[in-house]
């Protein structure tokens, strides 16, 4: 079955999804942390999530996503000072912009909102492609959203092509040498681990794929 939009009230029940498997795999991320980190990352995702996750309880049913999108940002920042606290915080009011005022939103419109998150986690991050951090994870995701966006309105259909991308990118981050923060420091020695922001994107956007899939079956 052809899904042509997601609403709000789904978008919301993505967000509670997430923060459900953050939680589940925290410790695996402070595990892939520790090796070439502050072995922190899954205690500052969990933080920021449950911080999220209360929030998203206050949410009334004529929210739209921009507001989504803002609220969930402001309250991922305030319980997060660490480095993923700004790029999450920022990921999402450049996406939830793309989508001002809506409450439903259709395949090519959810792709604009990936490639604005993307592309602001870029900017605050001053990353590139390959310096192994989350980008790694974002960056190709949203553009194949955006290329099959193009040709396929099946929301489902294409956040599965991210999902699948997405796993192959986190993967690819055990080759690359660390460029940014605290692994830069190690050279070659952060070579043969995934990076861990990378690992919780992967989490996040297959995500979206699985509980996006699973409102076609309920």
């Amino acid at each position: 079955m052809i899904k042509k939009n997601l609403n709000t009230k789904e978008f919301i029940q993505i967000f509670f999804k997430i923060c459900e498997n953050i939680e589940k795999n925290k410790d695996y991320f402070s595990e892939l942390d520790r090796a070439i980190g502050d072995g922190d990352h899954g205690v500052t995702m969990s933080i920021g999530w449950t911080a999220v996750k209360e929030k998203l309880s206050e949410f009334s049913d004529d929210i739209t996503f921009d507001k989504i999108c803002i609220q969930v940002a402001s309250s991922f920042l305030s319980a997060v000072g660490a480095s993923a606290g700004p790029l999450y915080a920022t990921a999402l009011m450049r996406g939830g912009a793309k989508l001002k005022g809506l409450k439903n939103v259709n395949s090519s419109q959810m792709a604009d909102f990936f490639e604005a998150a993307a592309n602001g986690i870029k900017e605050r991050g001053k990353a590139e492609l390959g310096d192994k951090t989350m980008l790694d994870v974002w960056l190709p995701v949203s553009e194949v959203m955006k290329i099959n966006a193009e040709q396929n309105e099946d929301i489902i259909e294409i956040l599965l092509k991210g999902s699948l991308i997405a796993d192959q990118a986190m993967n690819s981050t055990k080759d690359m040498l660390s460029k940014k923060g605290r692994s830069s420091k190690l050279g070659e020695r952060s070579k043969g681990h995934i990076d861990p922001g990378a690992a919780s994107s992967e989490m996040i956007i297959r995500t979206f794929y699985e509980t996006t899939k699973d409102f076609n079956t309920s």
